[in-house]
Formats: C-alpha cells, structure tokens, sequence
C-alpha cells in the first residue's frame, strides 16, 4: 500500500473491524455472487432511500491497494468512514458493499480490488461487470505514476462485454419495468482518476478543457481498444506530494454527472435492485479455470453457457443459464458426424430452400394414417419422410424398383452439435421396430382377436394398392356383387380376376384362364357368371395394355401379406426378447431400472416395467397410464407417456 494512503488512514477514526458493517454501508453481494437482500424492500430499507423518487448509482473500481473505499468516503460522505478501510495488508473489501448518499442522491456501491489473491476469482470478476452494468457513473481509481495498459485493457474488456452479454438482459428488464429509456441504451460514464506523487498529470501542459481527455482517448486509440460501450469517457487527475488528497476535481465531475440528465436519467431504487437480481441470476454458477479465453479480464466463458458439443467439443455460444428461457443450446461453425451420437439429421429441402429449417423424421406411418393402416403402410411401402409443411415427401419402398436415395432429391442432411443432457437425433428408423410393436399392441388391446377383423382390414388395404385398374376398391364392397350378401367385418372379400368386382368365397370358387386380362395360361378365380360366359363380357383393349405391370404388383403382394403374417406371428415371441430387439436408442435399459422414475417406487418381480415414449425412463404402470402424441420422436398418435411429460405443456 502506497505511502500517501498509509498517511491518509493514520488520521482517520475506524470505527469497525473487519467483518463489521462499516457505518452505514451494508454487504449487497458476497464474493460467490449471492444478493444479501431478499427483495425490493429489503434493498430501499437498507439504503434508507424509501420515500425518494429516483437515484443514480455510482461505483469504483481499481487495483487492490489503491485506496477505493477511502475515495467513496471522502467524496460523497465528507470523510466519514462509510465504506469500511484498514491498514491491514489484506483486501478489506470482500464483495460488493452499498450505501446511499441523499445529498447527490447516489447509491455508491464499493468493489473488491483487482489483481487481489483472492480465491474464486473468476467469480469475482464476472461480478465486477455486473457493478458497472447497473452503474450510472463508474470510477476507475489509480495510484499509478502512469497509466498502465492493464487499465486500458480492462476497460475496453468491460465495454465489449456490457454490449455482447448485458445488453439483451437489461434491454428485457426495462421492458418488464415500463421504461421509456431502455437501461441498455447507453452504458455508464466512466471517470478515470489518477493520484500522482512525482508524474505529472495527463494534459498538464494543456490549459484548453477537455485536452485530458482526448488524451485519454488517443491511448485506448493506440492500443486498439474500444470503449463504444460507455456514454463517455473522462479524465481526473491530482498530484499529491503532501496529503491530504485533493477530491475537489474528483467531486466537480461526478456532480456534473448527476446532473447530466441527456444520457442517463434517475430511476426508481427498486429498479436498482431488480436490474442486479436479474443479472445475478442470468450469469451465476461456478467458472473453471480451464478453457479461459487468455488475456482478457472478462471472457465469453464468463458470461455464456459452459455446456460443450459432445462431438466436436465447442463451447456453446448462448448465454448462462439460457435453457430456464426454453432456448436451445447452440454454437457457430459445423460439426462433425460421430456415429456414437448419430448426429446427422435430414431438413425438407423445399423447405429449407423458402427459408425455413423443418426436420423431418423417419417413421412408420404418416400422421395421417390411423394406427391400423399405418402399420400396413409400414410393412408394404416402407418408412416414411413426413414434413409438417409438405407432408409426406418420401416412401423408401414407393416403386418395385429404382427407388431413389431421400438425400438425392427431397431432403439434405446436416450435422448437428450434441450436448450434454439433449434428445438423441433420430435420423434413421430406429424406433420402427418398438413403433410396429406399439401397434400391435393398440390392435390387441382394441380388439379381442387380433387375427379377425384387424387383419382382414389390413389385407384389404395392402390390396388395394396393389390391385389391377379394373378391380373395384375393397372400400367401396359393402356386399357380394353375386348374392348381395353383406359382408361381415371379418369376413374375406374375393376379387374376379375377370369382371374385377368383389364377391363372397362361394360365388367365386371358380378357376379358368384369364389371358385377355394378363393373368397369362394359368387358371385364377373368377365369379359364376365370367365362368358361364368363357370370360369378361367386355375387354378394354387400353386396359390391357397398362394391366400386366399391375399384375406384377398383384402378384408381389403375398410378400406384404407374409410381412403381414410375421407382425402377427410376433406376438407369440418371448416378450422380453422383443423388447430387446426392438428398443430404441434413448430407452434406458430394463436391466438399469430399479425403481420408478416418477414416484421412486422400486420395481419388485411381479411389477412390469414401462418405458415413456417421450424422455425414455423406465415408470410404473400407475405413474404411465395416461398417453399423447410424441411427434418428436416419431409418435404421431397417442403413445403410453409418463406423468410428467403429459404434464408438459409445450409438444413432444
């Protein structure tokens, strides 16, 4: 510690000890950050400042040693010790100290030295520019004979960071608060002072105004340092070969300060206070050392997400603590694939192309497609690419053949970053085998025999889109076209391969050939009436000609129907080996399940194990009972959830 400051606290009266409250002023923030006020009224109680309309806030900042306290105690508070000084040769400011001078109306608020040995300096630090951002006028005290670049630097650091970081904070504060003056309009002015015993001051051989502080502004100039941040930028100085200080100069511009109503107006206190505890909140929580921007007194690590991508390992670039706002994580430049992660995901490229991102997922069925024909959809024609503007915009088994590559045409991939804690990407069809499963078990449950009437719902459709022109739908066949028998709902409608309308078993249990139709020599069924006359009363020839490549079809549909067969032969494997085989990716595995997710309870031998569609977490029948769409991740019908996901009140 200097010896002009030395001098200086032998004459004064502490009145405190260490740890004390200091006269007047009161502890606001700890050293970990932590508001030692509960509310608004706690902070206006303390100040003393209950019945005044509006204050500005002052702080000081410098290194450890420099003599801050003693500084606010002399130019807003006539010497009295105020802010808590010592002699010890430890930093006896710890935090952020507060109190309220009622004669400039200034809340002063007293900071921890730099360059201090104090532990958690990170933390430290990042609570100094939380200060400045709340402050209306910022003292930079020096002691140096001249000044340092350091000074410079932490300067130019604090100004760029108040812009990136507190700018859209306290932009948002000030439309909660109603003000017409957004607080992030313009930042603080800064006053740099400077106590010299043998320099001489800044512009002393200047006697024109303000020569110091073009002076001032040059050097930051030179060194390539910007300061856009502050509403201006001035420069104090006073040599002191005898003590005591002279705070006069000091005094005069922080009045005028005040005064100054263009830049910065007063506001309420409790503004003050909500202005902190929100910055406190947004920007909280532990800082490594490792992985610090160097040579910088405030760091994007400071004041953004630490979260890291899994596969690239870059720093997310959003601010702290962005996820309470529901705001993904996200950072710059592109990532690169790992196929642990699977982090390839495919974006509708007519979208993408109007200017949105639309991701699209691979799934069994269309959200359009009901459970029971979605399923056969899936076992005939494939997954699907479905998009929420353009709907379905790719069956991977559309043609018999030639079937394009979704990437050459309607989608474009791109590589995602991974964090920590966030949904796997569902890039290809691994939940296709549990979402058959799911389907089958919406049949079972439905219906008492699944091989009656589902089935024969499911057969009548993979029929019908491969059937030949001429035959009529098995939509539109309410009742045998021979008898007029109506159909029951589980009974089997047979098509003439001749007339193409539907009858019942017995009014088409005939075979001939049927050649003029392209079913070649060999017989087929036909109806009673074809067989009597020798074949179709009347052949169009145009219709022949297109008929053989749907004949193909018609005769490649038993490979749907043993599709067909073995998701019903399914259900008489071994449940568990099922599962197994079946489970996607972000399911925890039933052998890590102890106890339920939701309500704790520990699963016994007898209790099933469920797994939520949504977050993938193994829950008790009781604490799943309820179900929603999971569009998220590939369920567009309603799927078993647990509790707390169907609680959820934004989409899965």
């Amino acid at each position: 510690m200097s010896e002009i400051l030395m001098k200086e606290m032998e004459s004064i009266s502490i009145k405190a000890e260490e740890g004390g409250d200091g006269g007047r002023s009161f502890l606001l923030v700890d050293e970990e950050e932590n508001l030692q006020v509960r509310d608004e009224s706690e902070f206006v109680d303390r100040l003393g400042c209950g019945d005044v309309a509006g204050v500005k806030v002052i702080s000081i900042f410098g290194n450890t040693g420099d003599g801050k306290s003693h500084t606010l105690n002399h130019i807003l508070f006539g010497g009295e010790s105020v802010f808590y000084t010592s002699k010890s040769p430890n930093s006896c400011t710890v935090g952020v100290w507060a109190a309220y001078d009622p004669t400039l109306g200034l809340v002063s608020l007293d900071t921890e030295g730099l360059l201090g040995a104090a532990a958690n300096q990170n933390q430290r630090m990042r609570l100094l520019l939380k200060v400045l951002a709340v402050s209306d006028i910022v003292v930079y005290r020096t002691r140096a004979e001249r000044l340092h670049n350091d000074m410079f630097q932490f300067l130019s650091n604090a100004s760029g960071a108040y812009l990136k970081h507190f700018t859209p904070e306290l932009r948002a504060l000030s439309s909660r608060c109603g003000l017409d003056v957004p607080l992030s309009s313009l930042g603080p002015a800064v006053i740099v002072f400077q106590e010299t015993t043998h320099t001489q001051l800044l512009g002393h051989d200047s006697k024109g105004a303000g020569h110091a502080d073009t002076l001032l502004q040059k050097r930051f100039h030179d060194l390539g340092l910007g300061t856009e941040a502050f509403s201006s930028m001035q420069y104090v100085g006073t040599q002191t070969i005898t003590p005591p200080t002279d705070y006069s100069r000091l005094l005069e511009a922080v009045g005028q300060q005040v005064k100054n109503t263009h830049t910065r107006s007063p506001r309420q206190p409790g503004i003050v206070f909500h202005a902190l505890d929100a910055l406190s909140e947004r920007f909280c929580g532990e800082l490594s050392d490792e992985k610090m921007t160097p040579f910088s007194f405030f760091p994007d690590e400071y004041f953004t997400c630490s979260a890291v991508c899994l596969s690239c390992n870059v720093r997310c670039k959003n601010g702290m603590n962005h996820l309470r706002d529901r705001v993904p994580h996200m950072a710059d430049g592109l990532c690169q694939y790992v196929h642990q992660f699977n982090n390839k995901v495919l974006i509708c490229k007519r979208c993408y192309e109007g200017g949105r991102e639309v991701i699209v997922l691979p799934k069994t069925s269309a959200s359009t497609d009901n459970p029971w024909f979605g399923l056969a959809k899936y076992a005939w024609s494939g997954y699907v690419l479905e998009c929420a503007s353009c709907g379905v915009i790719y069956r991977s088994r559309q043609y018999w053949v030639g079937n394009q590559d979704p990437e050459s045409g309607v989608v474009r991939s791109e590589v995602k970053h991974v964090w920590e804690g966030s949904d796997t990407f569902l890039t290809n069809h691994q939940n296709a085998a549990q979402r058959v499963l799911d389907g089958m078990n919406c049949v079972i449950q439905s219906v008492s025999e699944y091989s009656t009437g589902p089935t024969k719902a499911v057969a009548a459709w993979v029929t019908d889109q491969v059937a030949p022109p001429y035959w009529r739908p098995n939509a539109e066949i309410t009742a045998c076209h021979g008898c007029r028998k109506v159909f029951e709902e589980a009974e089997r409608k047979h098509h003439c391969r001749s007339c193409g309308e539907g009858f019942c078993h017995p009014c088409s249990s005939h075979r001939m050939p049927v050649p003029e139709r392209g079913w070649g020599s060999a017989p087929v069924r036909v109806c009673k009436a074809c067989y009597q006359q020798g074949g179709p009363a009347d052949t169009n020839s145009q219709v022949c000609k297109v008929e053989p490549r749907g004949l193909i079809a018609r005769r490649v549909t038993e490979v749907a129907q043993s599709t067909l067969d073995m998701v019903t032969t399914a259900v008489d494997y071994p449940l568990c080996f099922v599962k197994d085989v079946a489970r996607p990716d972000y399911w925890v595995p039933d052998q890590d399940i102890a106890q339920c997710h939701q309500c704790s309870k520990t699963f016994t031998p007898i209790m099933s194990k469920h797994h939520c569609r949504a977050c993938g977490q193994g829950v008790c029948g009781a604490c799943s009972a309820r179900v929603k769409p999971v569009p998220s991740r590939g369920w567009d019908h309603p799927v078993r959830v647990c509790d707390g996901c169907h609680a959820r009140t934004d989409v899965l």
